[in-house]
């Protein structure tokens, strides 16, 4: 049995990698079937963060709108032509600060929208060693739909596996926030994501640039 140890669970898309050049080639994929224009992946950073099913109908609506009004054999479509490592990069020191971390003994999961199996070969080919991972088609509700963040059964889900202990959750974005105050957790914030609001707004517990700084503050953050 698991003994108590602080846990931590991080998101991935502009958490640990920048991931949204790959989620916009593939979206320009999707466009460029539909005889639409290319989109800039600043632009396309707008879209992440609600799931990748929200993700594609703003994309669509973005461009002219959701053909037909069904977005499901576009979101299809999308998936895919989607790899997860065609374009992305692990943010700087992300890597080695979840390495210390495991080194005192944290115990780390990822709870991610994007589907398990794209974010495990994601952070696999990042370099990233972290076994528990929740994705956006991980839980299902009683209506067999995905649950998905900011809803806390998915954090639930995360934590599960890690045993007891004091425990943090770490986002870049909007939703983030949401999630780590739904699961009752304290807010770690990277400040280079893909949020839309400045860090003020967002309550984090403490925020941060440079993941050399990860670890104290999750010291901090939950007590030790």
């Amino acid at each position: 049995m698991l003994t108590a140890a602080p846990r931590l669970v991080c998101d991935l898309d502009g958490t640990l990698a920048d991931s949204a050049p790959s989620l916009c080639a593939a979206g320009n994929r999707l466009l460029a079937a539909l005889g639409r224009p290319p989109v800039t992946v600043e632009t396309y950073k707008t879209f992440v963060g609600r799931g990748q099913r929200v993700q594609v109908e703003r994309l669509l609506t973005h461009s002219g709108g959701v053909p037909g009004g069904d977005v499901t054999p576009f979101l299809a479509a999308f998936r895919e032509g989607y790899d997860p490592l065609e374009a992305s990069t692990a943010y700087p020191g992300a890597v080695a600060a979840l390495e210390a971390l495991a080194a005192e003994g944290w115990r780390l999961a990822v709870c991610t929208q994007k589907p398990e199996a794209k974010a495990r070969r994601l952070l696999e080919g990042l370099g990233f060693a972290v076994e528990h991972v929740v994705g956006g088609d991980s839980v299902r509700g009683e209506d067999g739909l995905e649950v998905l963040k900011p809803d806390p059964r998915v954090i639930a889900a995360a934590l599960a596996p890690l045993g007891e202990g004091p425990a943090a959750y770490l986002g870049d974005s909007e939703t983030d926030a949401e999630t780590a105050r739904a699961a009752g957790l304290p807010f770690l914030l990277h400040l280079d994501g893909y949020r839309h609001s400045p860090p003020e707004a967002l309550a984090p517990d403490a925020a941060f640039s440079d993941f050399a700084e990860l670890p104290a503050l999750a010291r901090r953050a939950v007590g030790l």
